[in-house]
This record gives C-alpha cells, structure tokens and sequence, in this order.
C-alpha cells in the first residue's frame, strides 16, 4: 500500500508542476494582453482579473461536498477541462463578452482543481509524511511557475497578438496533461459515512455541510487566521507591495521582476532546508514564526522608502522584502495545509479543504483591492502600518490557536498521533497509517 501510495503522489505532484508551469506562461501577461493586444482597456482587463476571484467564490461553496460524495479525482479532471476551456477561450476571443466568459471558466475550473488535489495528496500520505507530500507540491508548483514564465517572456511580443495565443494554447495543453495524469492515479478507498459516523454528530446535523465546518471551532480559528496569512503577504504581490517599490522607493518595472524572482529563488532554493527544520516543530509556532518574518519584511519595505541617499541599499530592501516573503511562504507550504487536512475527520476533507480554499480567495479579492485603494491615495504610511499590524496579528492567532489543537494536530510526530482528525475516537484515518 505504501508503494501504491508513494506512485500516486508522485503524480500528482508531475501533474501539478505541468499545471504550474502552463499557468506561468500567461500569469504574468493577462493584464497586458487583455487592454493593449486585445485592445479592451485596462477597465476590462481588471474586469477579467476580477472575474477569475468571483468564479472561484461561486463554485468553492460546493466542491467540497461533491469531492466528499463523488471522489476527488473526477471533480479534478472535470475542473482541468473547464480551465482549458476558459484559457483558450481567452487566447482565441477578440470581444469583451467572450473574454469575461473565458476567465470564469478559467478561474471556476483552477478553483475546483486545488482542493480536489489537496485531498488527493492526504489520501496518498499518512500523518508522518503529509508535511513533506505538500512542501514537495509547493516546489514544484513554484518551479513550474518560475520556468514557464521565463520561457513566456522570451515568447511573447505584444506587436505580435498571435506570441499570445501560443501562450494561452500551451496553458490549455498543460491543464489537460494535468487531468490526464490525474486520471491514471489510483487512491485509496474513499471513506464511507456510517451509522455510528451519523450517530457521533450533534443532533439536528447531517454528515457534513457548513454547520458542521462552522461548528468545529479549531476550523473557523485556521481560517481567519488563514484569511489574514493571505491579505497580509499573497494579496499584496501584484497591487500594494509593487505599488509601493515603484512610487515610493522608485525602482523600475525591470527590478521589480528581480524582486519577484528572489521570491521565486527563496522558495526553491530553501524549501526543503526550510522543511527539515520545521517538520518536527510544533505547527502553531512555525506559523508564529511566519508572522515575525512577515513582519521584518514590511518594515523592511518600509525603511526602503525612507532611503532616499543611496538608491542601491533602497532597491537592496526591496528584493530583500520579496525574498523574506518567499521565506515564510517557504515555511507555511509543510504547515498550514496538512494541518487542515488533520483537523478534518475522513469522510470530510474535501469540505475542509474547500472552506479553506473559499477563505483563501476571499484574501486574495480583498487584498488587492485594499491595497489598491490606499495606494491610489498615496497613504502608504498607513499602508506599511497595517501589513505590520497583519503580520503580528499572524503571530498571535496562532499561539492562540495551539490552544485549541490536540499534540497529534499541532505536532505531526508527535508519538501520540494515530489518527488523524479532529475526532480521534470517533473518525478513522484519512488515510492508513503505516
């Protein structure tokens, strides 16, 4: 089982990193595609950049569930074709409705995918190794995303619509190759829901739904800490956070795509140096640390644009921001996914995985848009405060939300851990423990 087990991460992590590494070709140039090549506007490409978050947010509600009843393998295969659908509706479409269209489909069908993997990697892991099976997704997702970027670079000409369409047809082709491979993986059973399983909830409750996610308080307390993780650093790379390098510490576009790859470096590079020191640490003070770095790395953003005699030491913090940021990401990737992944009980992880998902994008619209916000106002003062603010407030919800886990959940080699689940005498594992 164990060999079995070991197959089918492995190809799901391939599969990931060819999903990355498609996506790496158009991330970066959607916005200009959609208001110079297509000739939309920048109003319809924030339009189209919006859409991809709304998409997600109409179709998470319901995933999880149908991950928990139908397996996450078909739900992920199906999420692959839509988002081939929408990237090559978006390479092919000239008008503003199709386009719209196009990123729904988009953002939809890559939303559908992430928690239906996340529950594919829990059911090809045990407790002791789950750590290790995500952090290993997480590089080669990030690798996949820094290559195919810049092998999109040297293929894009904007004179030129047709680099575009190349770009958006490699993306399709990657999804595809991703459903594909995931078709082929062979997961252990899912778990059933019994009697007892029935019997073992609290009265007036079925066997999932959000009354029973937003009953198990350890969840609600990972997800708003979530929610803050992902405002305070992942919601802040394309608006605020490079709204500030170019205004206020007045480096160029050309550094900021320095900046950006020393994100990308410290990731690759320390991610399993990063894992080795981290894994057998107590979760809840490994995100406690994350939000120390976080907190350095904004006031180091900070101190950049008060530099104003040497514009290299300016230009030096930024990078340096973007590299400590890459840094706690690098330690979140083995920590905050498995731990939702043990807080929920068996017949559950889908559900557990999409509420965190839905929680995760919610960040990921707002921030942006906050970010944004003051930096069209030019309080970037008030900005850096409260990213600081965020980041220390990272910190405390998670000393506070050790209080809350069993050792097993809070420690994943811890010698009590037996099972996983939130349940422990009432759920079995999600999936065997060798």
């Amino acid at each position: 089982m164990t060999t079995a087990m070991g197959a089918a991460l492995r190809r799901i992590q391939l599969g990931s990193a060819l999903s990355a590494f498609g996506n790496g070709f158009t991330v970066p140039f959607t916005f200009v595609y959609v208001s110079q090549v297509r000739g939309l506007g920048a109003g319809t490409a924030g339009v189209v950049l919006a859409t991809f978050a709304v998409a997600a947010l109409f179709v998470l509600p319901f995933t999880g569930r149908i991950i928990d009843r139908r397996g996450p393998v078909p739900v992920a295969v199906a999420g692959t074709v839509l988002a081939a659908a929408g990237s090559l509706g978006l390479g092919l479409s000239g008008s503003e409705p199709v386009v719209i269209v196009a990123a729904g489909a988009l953002g939809a069908g890559f939303s559908v995918v992430q928690p239906a993997l996340a529950t594919m990697i829990v059911w090809c892991s045990t407790a002791a190794t789950r750590s290790r099976a995500f952090a290993g997704q997480f590089f080669l997702t990030n690798l996949g995303l820094g290559v195919g970027g810049l092998i999109g670079g040297l293929i894009v000409d904007t004179a030129h619509p047709s680099s575009f369409i190349r770009l958006f047809a490699i993306e399709a082709a990657m999804f595809l190759v991703l459903g594909a491979v995931i078709s082929t993986v062979r997961l252990p059973h899912a778990p059933h829901v019994t009697r007892a399983d029935q019997a073992a909830l609290p009265e007036g409750r079925t066997a999932g739904g959000w009354r029973v996610l937003a009953g198990d308080r350890s969840l609600v307390m990972v997800c708003a800490l979530g929610f803050v993780m992902f405002f305070a650093c992942y919601g802040q790379f394309e608006s605020g956070l490079s709204a500030f390098a170019v205004e206020v510490t007045r480096i160029s576009p050309a550094t900021l795509g320095v900046a950006l790859a020393a994100n990308t470096a410290v990731i690759v590079l320390a991610q399993f140096v990063v894992l080795r020191l981290t894994e057998t640490r107590r979760r809840s003070r490994v995100i406690a640390a994350v939000g120390v770095v976080w907190t350095v790395a904004w006031l180091v953003a900070g101190a950049s644009g008060l530099v104003h005699g040497s514009h290299a030491v300016a230009v030096g913090a930024i990078i340096a921001t973007y590299a400590l940021f890459g840094l706690g990401e690098a330690m979140l990737a083995p920590t905050v996914a498995p731990l939702v992944a043990d807080l929920a009980p068996a017949r559950m992880v889908g559900q557990y995985n999409s509420a965190f998902a839905l929680v995760k994008q919610l960040a990921l619209a707002l921030g942006p848009a906050v970010g944004g916000v003051m930096a069209a106002a030019g309080a970037y003062g008030a900005y850096i405060g409260l990213l600081v603010a965020s980041s220390l407030a990272v910190s405390a919800m998670a000393l506070r939300l050790a209080r809350h886990l069993t050792p097993g959940q809070d420690s994943p080699h811890h010698p009590s851990r037996i099972v996983t689940g939130s349940r422990p005498t009432t759920e079995t594992p999600a999936a065997p423990v060798h």
